[in-house]
C-alpha cells in the first residue's frame, strides 16, 4: 500500500512539473514574440555574419519566439514596421528620419561607431589663414564664417552624402545663408542651389573621380582647387595624421593648415527603429535591455563584429539621436520625395500652411488706391494658393518684433534695420529690392578734387602711396548725422582699416564726433538738415565751394547734380566733372530687403514665398498690344507669353512693384551677399548697435 501511495506521489509531481516550464529539464515555453526586419542572404561564406545567430541569441535572452522577418531594403524595413509586420529593425540615418517624421516610428537602441559614439560631426574644413578661418578663430561675434562662404568653391564628397552635403546645405539654407533656387519639391533642386550659394565651379563629384568621398573633397582643398572641403570631424586626421606618416596622403598638407568651422550638425549612427503604435512599451524595454547587455557578453561579441559591426548598443532617444541630424536635412528640397522614391513609399510630405503674414505699415486710407499693400497680400495669396495677411507695424522696429517672435513671416526693411536683424536677432534675407539702375545697392566713395594730393595718390599706379592716409588732417564733408555713404561707411572703413582710432567710450555712437574731429579736423562738416551743407548735394557743395577737402557720398551723386544732358539743371556750384575724383568705393549700401526669421519660416514656406516675390518681375500691364493680329489690353506673363484682360491694372506685377513697393523689381539674395558689406564696415562704428537698438526701441 505504501509502496502503491510512493509511486501515485511520484507521478502526480512528474504531471505537475511536466505542466510547468523548466521542471522536467525541458525549454520554457516563449513568453512573446519578437519579429526583426532584416535583409537575409540565401547563403553565407563566413556563418558567422547570418543573422540567424542575432535572432537566437535574443531569443534565449528574452525567451521569445524571435524571427527574421526577410526584406530587400530600407523602404521594406520601413514598410514592415508601419504595418506591424515587423516589431524592430536596425536601419540607416536617412530611412530612420522618414520613418520618424511620416510614420512617427521610434528610436529604441542606437549602434556606437568604433570610438563609442552613436555619431560623428560634420564639418567645413577650410585653410589657415583664409578669410573664413580667420573669422571663425577672432572671437568676434559680428564676423561670421559661414556667410563668408559665399561665392567661394565647395568640395562635396558626393551627391546627396550626409556630411558632404546633406548636413552643411541643409544648416546653410535653414539658417538663411543659402536661398533654394527651383523647385522646393525636388531634390534635383539642390545642384542649383549649392551653384547659386558658392560657385558654378562648385565640386559634387562621382564616384571614381579623384575628388569623390571624404579623402577626395579634402583633396580638392588641399591641391587648392577649392575654398572649403565638407567632411566629418575626424576625416583630415584620419588621411593626414597618422602615427606612421608613410600612411598619409601624399596631398596632405601640415595638419596646422587645416580649420575646422563649428560643426553643422550630428549624422546618428544605425538606431534601431519600433512602431510604439505596434509594439508595447514593457516589450520595447525588455528588447532595448538585451541589446545593450551584449557588449557585456561574451557570447555576443562574435555577433556583434560580424553581424551588426558595432562594439555595441546604448540607450537613446529619437530626438536626441536624430534631432540635429533632422534639424538639417529638413531644409534639403525635396528629401522627404527622394527618400520615398528611393524607399519605394506610397506616401507623400505635403507642406500645409494655413496663411503668410507680411508686416507693412498700412495707411488708414491711401488717396491713390494702387499705393495699398493689400494688392501685394492678395497677388500672394494668388500665388500661393493661401491667405496672406498684413500685420501693421509703425517702424522698422516693430518689423524686426515681428519677425523675431514670429507674428509676421516676411517683412520689408532697410538697410539699417536689417542689417540689426540679422546680427543682433538671426533674421536672414531672401530678396532685394532694385534701385532704378538695376543694383541692389549703391557704392560710398569719398569725392576729392582733381588737383589735390589725395587724387595724385589714387592715379598714380604707385602702390606706396596711399590716398585713404592723406585724408588725416584734412576737412570731411559729410552729408549728416549717421548717414550710410555720408558718414557710416567712410568711417567704418576709416576706423576698421587703422586709419583713424576711436576717441571715447567704444559704446557710445556720440563718439564718432570726436573721433572724426579727431582724424579729420576740427571743421569737419557734419551738418544738421535744412543746412547748405546738408545731404547729398551738401557735401559736393561743400567740396566744390573749397570749405572742405573731401566730400563723402554715393558713386551717382556728383553725376546726378553737375553732369546732366540739360546742364542748366545742373547745380550753380558745381565745377567741371573732370575735377571731381572719386577714391575706390568704401563699400555697399544694402537696398530694401525682404527679411524673414529661419527659425520660423520653413524652407518650403519661405521659397514658396520668394518665388511668388519673383513672379512679380514675369508681368507687365499692356494696352492695346498687339500680337498675333489681335488687340490686348491687359496683364502680360512673360514666361508663359499670355495676356489676362480680366485682371485689374493694379494686381499686375509691375504696377505691384511701382506703386506699392516703389522699385522696378526684386531680385533673389541672401545675406551675406547682400548685407555683407555694409556689415564688414558698420560693425566698426562705435555704439551702433546701441544706437539701432534704441532708434528702433527694440526690447531685449
Amino acid at each position: 500500500m505504501n509502496e502503491r501511495k510512493t509511486i501515485a506521489g511520484l507521478m502526480i509531481i512528474l504531471m505537475v512539473c511536466t505542466s510547468l516550464a523548466g521542471c522536467a529539464g525541458d525549454d520554457e515555453e516563449p513568453i512573446d514574440s519578437l519579429v526583426i526586419a532584416y535583409e537575409v542572404r540565401d547563403d553565407y561564406v563566413n556563418i558567422d555574419e547570418n543573422p540567424q545567430s542575432f535572432a537566437d541569441y535574443l531569443a534565449e535572452k528574452l525567451n521569445y519566439d524571435v524571427t527574421l522577418y526577410n526584406v530587400d531594403s530600407e523602404g521594406a524595413m520601413l514598410e514592415a514596421l508601419r504595418f506591424g509586420n515587423a516589431d524592430i529593425a536596425l536601419m540607416d540615418g536617412g530611412s530612420a528620419w522618414v520613418g520618424w517624421q511620416q510614420y512617427d516610428l521610434e528610436v529604441l537602441a542606437a549602434d556606437q561607431k568604433s570610438d563609442g559614439r552613436t555619431h560623428y560631426s560634420a564639418h567645413a574644413w577650410v585653410l589657415a589663414g583664409s578669410e573664413m578661418a580667420e573669422a571663425h578663430l577672432d572671437e568676434n561675434p559680428y564676423t561670421d564664417p559661414f556667410s563668408l562662404l559665399q561665392g567661394k568653391t565647395s568640395c562635396h564628397t558626393g551627391w546627396l552624402k550626409s556630411a558632404g552635403m546633406l548636413l552643411p546645405m541643409g544648416y546653410l539654407i535653414g539658417h538663411g545663408y543659402a536661398n533654394v533656387i527651383g523647385d522646393p519639391n525636388d531634390v534635383e533642386t539642390m545642384r542649383n542651389t549649392i551653384y547659386g550659394f558658392f560657385n558654378e565651379n562648385a565640386s559634387i563629384p562621382d564616384s571614381g573621380t579623384p575628388y569623390y568621398g571624404y579623402s577626395g573633397a579634402v583633396k580638392c582643398l588641399s591641391e587648392g582647387f577649392g575654398d572649403v572641403a565638407f567632411a566629418k570631424d575626424s576625416t583630415v586626421a584620419s588621411y593626414c595624421d597618422n602615427e606612421d606618416s608613410t600612411e598619409n596622403e601624399e596631398w596632405c598638407l601640415d595638419m596646422d593648415q587645416y580649420v575646422a568651422l563649428p560643426e553643422f550638425g550630428k549624422s546618428p549612427s544605425h538606431p534601431v527603429m519600433y512602431n510604439p503604435e505596434t509594439m508595447s512599451e514593457s516589450k520595447a524595454d525588455a528588447v532595448r535591455s538585451a541589446l545593450i547587455g551584449m557588449s557585456e557578453d561574451m557570447d555576443a561579441s562574435t555577433i556583434l563584429s560580424d553581424v551588426l559591426n558595432t562594439p555595441g548598443f546604448v540607450s537613446v532617444t529619437t530626438e536626441g539621436h536624430m534631432g540635429s541630424y533632422s534639424a538639417s536635412i529638413q531644409n534639403i528640397p525635396g528629401i522627404a520625395a527622394y527618400y520615398n522614391d528611393k524607399y519605394t513609399i506610397n506616401s507623400s510630405v505635403i507642406v500645409n500652411m494655413d496663411k503668410i503674414v507680411l508686416a507693412y505699415e498700412v495707411k488708414a486710407d491711401y488717396e491713390n488706391i494702387d499705393e495699398n499693400p493689400q494688392l501685394l497680400a492678395d497677388f500672394l495669396s494668388n500665388q500661393l494658393g493661401v491667405q496672406v495677411e498684413l500685420y501693421n507695424v509703425e517702424s522698422e522696429g516693430a518689423i524686426i518684433e515681428a519677425l523675431r517672435f514670429g507674428n509676421a513671416d516676411i517683412g520689408f526693411m532697410d538697410g539699417g534695420a536689417a542689417w540689426v536683424g540679422w546680427k543682433e536677432y538671426g533674421l536672414a534675407s531672401m530678396a532685394a529690392d532694385l534701385k532704378s539702375d538695376a543694383r541692389t545697392h549703391y557704392n560710398a566713395h569719398a569725392w576729392v578734387l582733381a588737383d589735390s594730393d589725395i587724387a595724385a595718390a589714387h592715379l598714380d599706379d604707385d602702390p606706396t602711396t596711399d590716398p585713404f592716409s592723406l585724408l588725416e588732417g584734412k576737412t570731411s564733408c559729410h552729408t549728416g548725422w549717421l548717414k550710410s555713404a555720408g558718414m557710416l561707411l567712410p568711417m567704418g572703413y576709416l576706423i576698421g582699416n587703422g586709419y583713424a582710432n576711436v576717441i571715447g567710450d567704444p559704446n557710445d555712437v556720440e563718439t564718432m564726433r570726436n573721433t572724426i574731429y579727431g582724424f579729420f579736423n576740427e571743421n569737419a562738416s557734419i551738418p544738421d538738415s535744412g543746412t547748405p551743407y546738408y545731404g547729398y548735394s551738401g557735401a559736393v557743395k561743400c567740396l566744390s565751394e573749397g570749405f572742405g577737402d573731401v566730400a563723402f557720398a554715393k558713386d551717382s551723386t556728383v553725376a546726378s547734380y553737375c553732369d546732366n544732358e540739360d546742364s542748366t539743371e545742373n547745380e550753380e556750384w558745381c565745377l567741371d566733372m573732370d575735377q571731381y575724383v572719386a577714391l575706390p568705393a568704401f563699400g555697399q549700401a544694402p537696398s530694401h530687403p525682404v527679411m524673414y526669421n529661419p527659425d520660423m519660416l520653413d524652407m518650403q514656406s519661405r521659397t514658396a514665398v520668394l518665388n511668388a516675390l519673383m513672379s512679380l518681375n514675369n508681368m507687365m500691364y499692356l494696352e492695346n498690344y498687339s500680337m498675333r493680329g489681335t488687340i490686348y489690353t491687359g496683364c502680360y506673363d512673360i514666361t508663359v507669353h499670355q495676356i489676362d484682360e480680366s485682371l485689374d491694372r493694379n494686381l499686375c506685377g509691375d504696377e505691384i512693384l511701382s506703386n506699392v513697393l516703389n522699385t522696378q523689381g526684386l531680385t533673389r539674395v541672401n545675406t551675406q551677399e547682400h548685407l555683407g558689406s555694409y556689415s564688414t564696415l558698420i560693425v566698426n562704428i562705435p555704439g551702433i548697435s546701441n544706437y539701432y537698438g534704441e532708434k528702433f526701441g527694440i526690447s531685449s
